[in-house]
């Protein structure tokens, strides 16, 4: 695997914990290094970004403000900041964590609430006022985290048919039908999880056939088979993520999969860890197989770079995004250096 220019790179925050907003930063195509730009703070608490490309051209990135009433903010990125394109949309939920592009429209998970909204976009990429809130039903046995439903993640799958759902609170991932004239989803299905592990984000096998849907309030991963002709999610094993049982308290926040299929990564707070897995060539069984330090304290989120040769962890308490060097034989990631970003939550490309 040889390295591409990564070219920039953007990182969320929590303003209400330090951070400066929306950091932005230059890539060196080399050695995968973060040189700081400059950072701008439009909206408060700027947790999860995304992009997504325009009917116009160039890309637009968006983000949360995972406030008690949420909102998503859009961004021209042509100069060297982001440069807010619009006021701030409401998603009518409270403290969206994610938001994904699908279908022309914008999708954000509402964790507060409990529920997906749907936001047109414009030609331009400015997000429109939402045209539907798709409302979570549901509990689970934790009686601290699960008393009601907590919809962590939204995405659509790799054939673009589907939109998913993974909620924290339900134990469970719903299966919606997007209309993209109308922009309202529609439940097609909802897969159950093991209870009380407490869903937080999935990832895709890159041949899409499978998917890894990595748990909060336990240290596990569900492997599932994933039919994207029927729309159908199903579990087939569960993994934990350490190979043994001596790393104490564990609070899985974000999977990656390698782009060749053969490693899986989840960062892990609690033990400030990212666990390493091997999967079989099926993408159905995986086997941990290593565990090493973030870098940091309490990471948040997990990026892989462009050329997949690099990952990088927000870590949000100890305020820095550390990258690593991965292994292309054992998948192990090598630190390689660190930025400090006061309260990091997210590192995309673009």
């Amino acid at each position: 695997m040889g390295d591409r220019g990564a070219g920039r790179a953007f990182i969320g925050s929590f303003t209400s914990a330090g951070g400066r907003g929306i950091v932005a930063a230059e890539v060196d195509p080399r050695t995968g290094a973060l040189t700081e730009t400059g950072a701008g703070d439009a909206v408060p608490d700027p947790s999860y970004l995304a992009a997504g490309p325009t009917a116009e051209g160039g890309p637009v990135l968006y983000a949360v403000s995972e406030t008690a009433q949420g909102t998503v903010a859009a961004y021209d990125i042509a100069g060297p900041l982001p440069r807010p394109i619009c006021a701030p949309v409401a998603v009518c939920g409270d403290a969206p964590t994610h938001l994904a592009v699908a279908g022309g429209h914008l999708l954000t998970a509402n964790y507060g609430s409990g529920s997906v909204t749907v936001l047109p976009l414009a030609a331009d990429g400015t997000p429109l006022p939402a045209s539907a809130v798709l409302r979570h039903e549901g509990t689970g046995p934790d009686p601290a985290r699960q008393l009601a439903p907590h919809a962590h993640q939204v995405l659509p799958d790799p054939s673009g048919r589907w939109v998913l759902s993974v909620d924290l609170g339900t134990d469970s991932v719903r299966i919606c039908s997007l209309d993209a004239e109308r922009g309202e989803l529609t439940l097609h299905g909802e897969t159950a999880l093991p209870p009380g592990t407490g869903p937080r984000h999935l990832a895709f096998h890159p041949a899409g056939r499978h998917a890894y849907v990595l748990g909060e309030l336990e240290p596990t991963v569900t492997l599932c088979r994933w039919d994207a002709a029927g729309g159908a999610l199903e579990p087939v094993g569960e993994r934990r993520l350490f190979p043994d049982s001596s790393d104490g308290p564990a609070y899985p926040s974000a999977p990656v999969v390698s782009h060749d299929g053969r490693h899986l990564w989840a960062a892990v707070r609690g033990t400030d860890t990212i666990a390493v897995l091997a999967l079989d060539e099926t993408g159905e069984k995986a086997e941990a197989v290593a565990s090493v330090p973030c870098g940091g304290h309490w990471p948040r989120d997990l990026t892989l770079d462009p050329a997949g040769t690099r990952l990088y962890a927000a870590n949000e308490r100890s305020g820095d995004v550390t990258w690593f060097d991965l292994d292309p034989a054992t998948g192990i990631p090598h630190r390689a250096g660190s930025l400090a970003v006061p309260a990091a939550s997210r590192v995309i490309f673009v």
